[in-house]
């Protein structure tokens, strides 16, 4: 066999199912048969046209499956071992890698480095959802699963679990922190579950579908408050007592969350925003104290690596999070398109799904 089917962008509005080669291994790749995979919001930006990538890419950047091939300069991995890669695949050549941010393993650019250069599958290299992916530079990438996990286990872990944990890690939350998370979709769920871990004492979660509420409750959240039946803002001064939320994680992307989570900020906290920008981003200058507000604000691109894997599986196999209400709906590759209406349109209450080859 030398082709394989995978998802490929073929321009805004348009991701097909199609024959492509399977990709010839490099000495320091690794070629994955992949079990299970998603798609993510981030796949959705692509379809639009409000990401853009190159047409003729596979898309698609959350792999779980089993070694098919090693290249020959991969030591300690055996094929048929069943693995995962984050979808941020670092090289730890770079300057950014070895500056401690692996996450923007940046490419030269003009004068300086391309962000966002560490996320490699369905960006600038063929993605996840297909048959098989390559995996470059696989010695510093490839992580074992434990044998009890399953693949629907781990298949957050990849991109969900690690951006969402890295809102968490980033907000600098202290024990006994009152946290405020906008959005509970699948990043925002992680997030509001990795502030918990990070010992939080109250957890207040912002978003308008009750189903998404009510699963926050079970990552951790203390409050949740629908802004389609009150003023956000309001309603979080009101339970901070008006003193406002120690850190803010901002997991949509649009204008009215960000402001909302720098309004609801106390002098001297940290908005951690995750969201995926489309559009430009305006400060208001009252929450923004006039830039004396001793504020922090901070982006974050998930980490990636197979010690950022390693460390969210084992979260996972020592029961600290259950992160198995994500998984809403399951399609088979060759359904793909289908899959990518239902979850572009948010039906039926779809949080993520699986996709297997």
């Amino acid at each position: 066999m030398t082709t394989m089917r995978a998802a490929v962008f073929q321009g805004p509005g348009k991701i097909i199912l199609q024959e492509k080669p399977i990709p010839a291994v490099g000495p320091g790749d690794a070629l994955i048969r992949i079990t299970t995979t998603t798609i993510c919001g981030t796949d959705v930006h692509i379809l639009k046209g409000e990401y853009p990538v190159q047409p003729g890419l596979t898309i698609g950047h959350e792999p779980v499956g089993i070694i098919e091939k090693l290249g020959s300069n991969v030591t300690g991995y055996r094929e048929g071992q069943r693995v995962i890669a984050g979808a941020i695949c670092p090289s730890f050549h770079s300057y950014a890698c070895q500056d401690g941010c692996a996450s923007q393993d940046g490419q030269a650019h003009g004068h300086g480095y391309k962000p966002m250069g560490g996320w490699r599958f369905g960006n600038t290299i063929d993605g996840t959802q297909a048959e098989y992916v390559l995996v470059p530079d696989a010695q510093a990438n490839l992580a074992p699963i434990p044998d009890a996990l399953t693949d629907e286990q781990v298949l957050m872990c990849p991109d969900i679990m690690s951006t969402g944990f890295a809102g968490a890690e980033q907000a600098n939350i202290k024990i006994g922190d009152i946290v405020a998370v906008f959005a509970q979709g699948p990043i925002g769920l992680c997030a509001t579950a990795g502030a918990r871990l990070r010992g939080a004492s109250k957890i207040i979660v912002v978003d308008g579908i009750e189903e998404r509420l009510a699963i926050a409750r079970l990552m951790g959240a203390d409050a949740t408050v629908n802004f389609r039946q009150v003023d956000v803002v309001d309603e979080i001064l009101r339970l901070t007592d008006g003193r406002g939320v120690d850190a803010s994680i901002e997991a949509l992307g649009t204008q009215a969350t960000f402001e909302a989570a720098l309004r609801v900020l106390k002098p001297g906290g940290t908005l951690s925003s995750l969201g995926v920008y489309s559009t430009d981003l305006h400060i208001p200058l009252g929450p923004f104290a006039a830039g004396l507000g001793d504020h922090r604000i901070v982006t974050s691109l998930c980490p990636g690596g197979k010690e950022r894997m390693r460390r969210l599986m084992n979260v996972i196999e020592t029961a600290r999070v259950d992160l198995a209400p994500l998984v809403t709906h399951h399609y088979k590759l060759d359904d793909i398109e289908a899959a990518y209406d239902l979850f572009a349109h948010q039906r039926d209450g779809v949080l993520k799904v699986a996709i297997t080859p």
